[in-house]
């Protein structure tokens, strides 16, 4: 077997130079100097012969070269991690890293309170928590980079395949007035007032105004006739505009608890008509799958789905004797 001709460190490198842009930010974000950073590249180039970064500009441009040794590298560092993880996993979840992804309004308001359920049972299992965008995130899981997600949206079309997508729960997406708003009154709001209403909401692209849009769609609501007034990109600057007087929202009722029990924004109920949509939980099943992983999926899901006094409503419930496929799909209500 001939010589491998770059190290684990020349790769950690070259993946540093790629994500900073420069080989002095790649330095300081690995902690080492510059000129041992450049001596680094200077000695794989020879060992391949070949470039890997044209050097005229002033940002580190990659050749052809360049980003294929990268995206094998990526690869072989995503593998190192894996077999440092299965190994740390012997030691029967008394140290290790459980890392977590989840998109936005998920991971910023039903993630952390699972997470504390999960550190309060295995305080020895560092936990790790990405929060980013439904694509991202499943890109995420299917990169190795993250052990399990749970995600809002769906799953880019590409990695339905590669992934396992199971239903877990119902998040209810509730129309949030002002305590003052007059409709306020109202034990229930008909259809036909929603375009009276002037809304405040995410992004256009944003998964959570799709789904919303989707779900009215099906209630013969035309979301185009919504009258947007404002934009916002933050839940939580969403539920400040609200508040002030600025507008209606649909929110998940699960980014509301506290608001609702201080009696600051007022939940107006639907005639008839319920907006929801279904959180899933996706891991890569060719991806080793650790114990805490696997206590995570089995413990702590259900056990948050049971719990009394929580927004999300379950939609499946997962045995601790049985694999994640146990999760089926579920029963919409």
């Amino acid at each position: 077997m001939p010589d491998i001709p770059f190290t684990l460190d020349q790769l950690r490198i070259l993946k540093a130079i790629a994500a900073e842009g420069s080989f002095k930010r790649a330095a300081d974000s690995l902690y080492v100097s510059q000129p041992a950073v450049s001596l680094q590249v200077q000695n794989l180039e020879k060992q391949l012969d070949v470039p890997l970064f044209d050097r005229g500009g002033r940002r580190a441009q990659m050749t052809e070269a360049g980003h294929l040794l990268l995206t094998y590298g990526e690869k072989v560092l995503s593998l190192c991690q894996e077999t440092c993880r299965a190994i740390e996993d012997l030691q029967n979840l008394q140290g290790g890293t459980l890392i977590i992804g989840a998109s936005q309004t998920t991971g910023t308001y039903l993630l952390p309170r699972m997470i504390g359920m999960f550190r309060q049972r295995y305080p020895d299992v560092s936990v790790q928590l990405q929060v980013h965008s439904t694509r991202r995130t499943s890109w995420s899981v299917a990169n190795g980079q993250v052990d399990l997600a749970i995600i809002g949206g769906e799953v880019p079309a590409e990695l339905q395949d590669v992934l396992t997508i199971k239903a877990y729960a119902e998040d209810e997406l509730a129309l949030i007035l002002p305590v003052f708003h007059p409709l306020a009154k109202a034990e229930t709001i008909q259809k036909e007032d929603l375009y009276k209403l002037q809304f405040i909401a995410l992004d256009s692209q944003s998964t959570i105004r799709k789904v919303i849009d989707q779900v009215l769609g099906r209630w013969g609501i035309d979301p185009k006739r919504l009258k947007i007034e404002m934009e916002l990109n933050s839940i939580e600057a969403i539920k400040n505009a609200v508040q002030s007087g600025l507008g209606a929202a649909f929110v998940s009722i699960s980014a509301i608890e506290k608001e609702l029990q201080m009696r600051i924004l007022h939940r107006a109920r639907l005639d008839e008509m319920a907006v929801k949509r279904t959180l899933s939980v996706i891991i890569n099943p060719n991806r080793y799958r650790s114990k805490a992983a696997e206590a995570f999926l089995k413990e702590i899901l259900p056990e948050f789905a049971e719990a009394k006094g929580l927004a999300v409503k379950p939609v499946v419930e997962a045995n601790a004797e049985e694999d994640l496929e146990a999760v089926s799909s579920p029963t919409v209500k």
